[in-house]
């Protein structure tokens, strides 16, 4: 089985976010792999380890410097990268989930991936529509949100998160895609030795213009803004005050 994982440059979630002109600045900004992918990235490794898969496979969409994410995604055990390669922004400023899907749809038919394992979502845009929208261009079955991920005679079993608690979804047969939620797993630390090696694995760059996709975007952001400031709290003197602002200021109880 070949898994083909998504890997995503974004915004380290610690920074604090510049709005400038109307756009998330990104000069000078920390980088790193989305959080949600590199929970992917660690599923896709543990399925190699457990000898249900033979080759991982990382792709990344974005400018040069995803090389040095799909590193990250080598360190930690995946095989080897592609890269392709755009100036375009793709937290949903420019690149949309759209064209995302396409492209991956190509790379997905190329390399006859058995199993496509992505973050639920972008933590800069929080879109949560490429793997479903790969999925419909596959024709593949997919389960969104897993909080596990078990192989079973030619298919997998996936619990998935709901807002109700959890569901098991059974494919009984691949190919399919999977996006991975918070609970999967927790993503290893590449040793400093992985580190090393990882320099040493192949990362096949491709240009975006040569998928003939149409890379227009669906849905033009007309502005960003940054939240209000948070109002300063008040101090209450004991729990009859507290209650008595909740029913009176705050109408939050009866």
């Amino acid at each position: 089985m070949k898994i083909l994982v998504g890997v995503k440059r974004v915004v380290d979630y610690a920074v604090k976010v510049r709005v400038q002109k109307s756009t998330i600045d990104l000069n000078s900004v920390k980088m790193s792999l989305n959080p949600f992918c590199e929970i992917a990235v660690e599923e896709a490794v543990r399925f190699k380890e457990a000898k249900h898969a033979e080759e991982v496979v990382a792709v990344s969409i974005g400018p040069k410097q995803c090389t040095e994410t799909l590193r990250t995604a080598l360190a930690m055990g995946c095989d080897r990268g592609i890269h392709i390669l755009t100036d375009q922004r793709t937290d949903y400023m420019q690149l949309q989930p759209y064209a995302i899907a396409q492209l991956f749809q190509k790379v997905v038919e190329k390399e006859q991936s058995d199993l496509v394992l992505l973050g639920k979502q972008g933590i800069d845009s929080d879109c949560g529509q490429t793997g479903p929208m790969l999925a419909g261009f596959l024709g593949w079955p997919q389960v969104t949100f897993a909080a596990n991920i078990a192989r079973t005679d030619g298919g997998i079993e996936v619990e998935r998160e709901t807002d109700e608690g959890t569901e098991t979804i059974q494919i009984p047969e691949l190919p399919a895609v999977v996006t991975c939620d918070l609970r999967l797993n927790e993503p290893r630390y590449a040793t400093l030795p992985n580190i090393m090696k990882a320099k040493k694995k192949p990362v096949e760059t491709m240009n975006i213009e040569d998928f003939e996709v149409d890379l227009e975007p669906h849905n033009e952001v007309l502005e960003v803004m940054e939240p209000p400031p948070r109002k300063e709290g008040i101090m209450v003197q004991d729990v009859d005050e507290l209650l008595d602002k909740l029913r009176n200021e705050a109408n939050a109880i009866p």
